[in-house]
């Protein structure tokens, strides 16, 4: 028989929301609370997997920022893999 946790439930769902509201890893807040961080990541998983991921959705600026910010990502990788075959290009040209 498993033994009896030294964690109450209201201490759980606390620690659970602070780790969820912090933008602190997991294991930093389980140190803040005097905790073993392998004890906490699965309340936190549970929770998570119960209750969905509780993000907020974008605001319209944000959205606009991001796709913004995805269009010049695309663009450095098309730039980057030109780069790269003319670097290819010009490695093997026997001058």
């Amino acid at each position: 028989m498993a033994r009896p946790s030294p964690y109450s439930p209201e201490f759980r769902e606390e620690a659970v929301q602070l780790a969820l509201k912090s933008n602190k890893p997991i294991a930093q807040v389980a140190r803040g609370l005097e905790m073993n961080p392998e004890t906490l990541r699965p309340w936190v998983r549970r929770h998570e997997r119960e209750h969905g991921k509780q993000t907020e959705p974008l605001a319209v600026d944000e959205r606009a920022r991001l796709k913004e910010l995805e269009r010049r990502i695309r663009e450095v990788e098309m730039e980057n893999a030109f780069l790269k075959k003319c670097a290819a290009y010009f490695a093997k040209d026997p001058r």
